[in-house]
């Protein structure tokens, strides 16, 4: 249980530390796009892997591609809704953007530490922890123009705590279900994080850091295959 909430708070916490950085520090766009290739590499090898992959021989190959392909359906939609109906330039709308961007990857992230060890879910919560700080902090600085340095910090630490909530919510709520449903809310998490990187990190990252930004995403792909090998996986 403490592992569980470390590891959850940890990574929600980036958002915090990344909005701090934004306002107050300084962020090169290429560093900005380097740390987010390298995170989404990290986080498509450990969606599959921690995720779908396991899903297909837990639940079988068709219903878990058909939840994989219903979350990044509904990612999607979530997606557009915010960024053409709900109109995220709003502070109400920035909350709503950010929180849904965040919510796929720390569902699966609950989700993945059901009854996993500290190695298994390594590689998942660093390529989700390196990914929210760079987001964070590119977001921040942005924001802080129109809202504000202090509102635009507790802006994104109210974020954190929700996600940090909504995700240890799902690991208590979800830790009694059978096998066969967790792996098909698995392979659902896992379809919305890769409908994520395929929309909003990958694009930022490539316009952020043209050059290096395919180094970075092999790079990331490496380090979670490392750390699952760690494993045993």
């Amino acid at each position: 249980m403490l592992l569980t909430i470390l590891t959850i708070v940890v990574v929600s916490v980036a958002l915090i530390a990344g909005a701090v950085w934004g306002v107050y520090g300084r962020i090169g766009r290429g560093v900005e796009g380097f740390i987010l290739a390298a995170a989404g590499g990290a986080l498509m090898v450990s969606a599959l892997l921690e995720l779908v992959d396991p899903a297909t021989k837990q639940a079988g190959v068709w219903p878990a591609l058909g939840m994989m392909m219903t979350g990044a359906a509904v990612f999607t939609v979530l997606d557009y809704l915010v960024d053409h109906v709900w109109k995220s330039g709003a502070g109400a709308g920035l909350l709503v953007a950010i929180t849904l961007d965040g919510i796929p990857e720390n569902l699966a992230l609950g989700v993945s530490l059901i009854g996993a060890g500290p190695l298994e879910v390594a590689a998942l919560a660093g390529s989700i922890f390196l990914s929210n700080l760079p987001e964070a902090a590119g977001g921040a600085k942005r924001m802080a123009d129109s809202m504000g340095k202090t509102g635009t910090i507790l802006l994104w630490a109210a974020t954190a705590a929700i996600l940090s909530g909504a995700a240890i919510a799902g690991n208590f709520l979800l830790s009694d279900v059978g096998e066969g449903p967790l792996a098909l809310i698995r392979s659902f998490a896992g379809g919305a994080v890769i409908a994520s990187l395929a929309t909003e990190i990958f694009p930022k990252a490539f316009r952020e850091d043209h050059l290096l930004a395919g180094i970075a995403t092999a790079l990331g792909l490496a380090a979670a295959v490392w750390l699952r090998s760690l494993s045993g996986g």
